[in-house]
């Protein structure tokens, strides 16, 4: 096609690029039309039309069930089918995507808690239940996961990288000399699954592990994607809490809810808007409990300073005195910032049928609460060393009203709960002031420390 002076006076622009259509625009409108209430047309009907290409029905069968996990309500027989549809999916590699991950586990985390709430089960879905037995099974799930990770060779790519031999990061695990990236980056993602699976199982430290060859400190492909920028931080920042290992929780936190506060703006339009926020707010709770079991707020950013004070200022202060009220408040807020922790395990089928959906976050609110109860005298154990440079244990015994026995043994539980070992063995100091004492020579961290005689 030709064009001539005439056009170019009309308004002609040579460097004009036409809006682009988003097919997901399409998708989410046609679906608000047609599909608000009900599910989409099944995959036998459409495969006809996309001359039955195995790989898009596949594709296809997987945004089905994501469509119904997200509008409806799911039979038994969904369930069990769209953990089959994964098992054929996880076969074809170069299909892989962030939200197909995230969305494995969330559908192994809904079922776990379906199967979890036996009082409604008729006869017919305990019986399916019990013929499907594999179904969504904590070790298929996990073994799937880790097998990504390992035929992805990710591991060995990363460290490559951190030797100057590859380039992963710096190309968002792209790569333009014409390979696939795809099992790369899914085997990368697979680590943050992997994460995010054992806090719902609530086993911190093989969480971490998993994410061990991740420099989590540094800008990486999990940083690519915000839901894996937000999902990564917000996992590995609550295990660091319940590990006891608050200063390393704080810095992440502070990190995701500053980028947060700076660019959520530009994801307003995003289907992950909604999500973003929620995972904002939670963030700003296990932050709150991080800095009431341990002041650091120097590490803190003032625009965080400024949004906490805002959002827990008052609760913050009522924190710190460890009475009934306290208690009900970290009660409160883990309640609502903790992941919806699971119970792998099938019931017994043969017992009388009982819901037991809540008991692992009860379990691990419980462990989180008796770890708080233990933070109550350690709180009078700080106001005292914030006040004196140098005091003699007799002093400080009777200033708490203990005998010196009973002193030696909260200071050194203090110690206990303010340093903790991190997975490369070394020990890592959490508390904002630490102290010595001369008669056993033991001096403890790089922090102000307080001399006692």
């Amino acid at each position: 096609m030709e064009y001539s002076e005439e056009d170019e006076g009309e308004g002609y622009d040579p460097s004009y690029v036409p809006e682009p259509i988003h097919v997901r625009d399409i998708v989410q409108d046609a679906e608000r039309a047609f599909f608000k209430e009900k599910a989409w047309p099944s995959v036998e009907a459409v495969a006809e039309y996309v001359d039955n290409d195995h790989v898009f029905c596949l594709l296809y069968r997987e945004m089905w069930f994501r469509h119904l996990y997200a509008r409806l309500n799911p039979t038994l027989n969904h369930k069990i089918h769209s953990w089959d549809n994964y098992c054929t999916l996880f076969q074809l590699p170069n299909q892989w995507l962030w939200d197909m991950v995230v969305e494995f586990v969330y559908q192994f985390q809904s079922f776990s808690q379906y199967r979890a709430k036996m009082k409604t089960k008729t006869n017919h879905e305990i019986a399916l239940l019990t013929q499907h037995d594999q179904a969504w099974n904590v070790y298929g799930v996990l073994n799937f996961l880790q097998a990504l990770m390992e035929k992805s060779s990710i591991v060995d790519i990363l460290q490559q990288e951190k030797e100057g031999h590859q380039q992963f990061t710096a190309t968002d695990g792209y790569d333009y000399s014409g390979g696939s990236n795809v099992l790369k980056v899914l085997g990368y993602f697979s680590m943050v699954g992997l994460l995010r699976v054992h806090c719902l199982l609530g086993d911190y430290q093989t969480g971490l592990n998993s994410l061990l060859p991740i420099d989590i400190t540094q800008q990486g492909v999990y940083t690519s994607v915000i839901g894996s920028h937000i999902a990564t931080i917000y996992h590995y920042g609550f295990a660091k809490l319940m590990l006891r290992r608050y200063v390393e929780a704080i810095h992440e936190f502070n990190k995701i809810l500053v980028y947060i506060y700076k660019t959520k703006q530009y994801h307003q339009k995003s289907p992950q808007y909604e999500q973003i926020l929620k995972k904002n707010e939670q963030m700003y709770a296990l932050l709150t409990i991080c800095l009431s079991i341990c002041p650091q707020h120097k590490l803190v950013d003032e625009t965080v300073n400024s949004q906490l004070r805002e959002k827990y200022g008052e609760k913050m202060l009522r924190m710190q005195r460890y009475d009934d009220e306290s208690f009900a408040l970290y009660d409160e807020l883990f309640s609502y910032a903790c992941p919806k922790f699971i119970t792998p395990s099938a019931p017994s089928y043969d017992e009388p049928l009982v819901n037991y959906n809540q008991d692992a976050y009860r379990l691990q609110l419980k462990l989180f609460l008796y770890e708080v109860k233990q933070q109550q005298q350690l709180s009078v154990v700080r106001t005292f060393l914030k006040v004196y440079s140098t005091i003699s244990v007799a002093k400080l015994a009777s200033y708490m009203e203990v005998d010196e026995f009973t002193l030696r043994t909260i200071l050194m539980t203090y110690k206990h709960k303010t340093h903790s070992v991190g997975a490369d063995g070394k020990t890592i100091s959490n508390p904002d002031i630490d102290f010595y004492i001369d008669d056993l020579e033991a001096v403890i961290g790089n922090m102000d420390r307080v001399k006692l005689e």
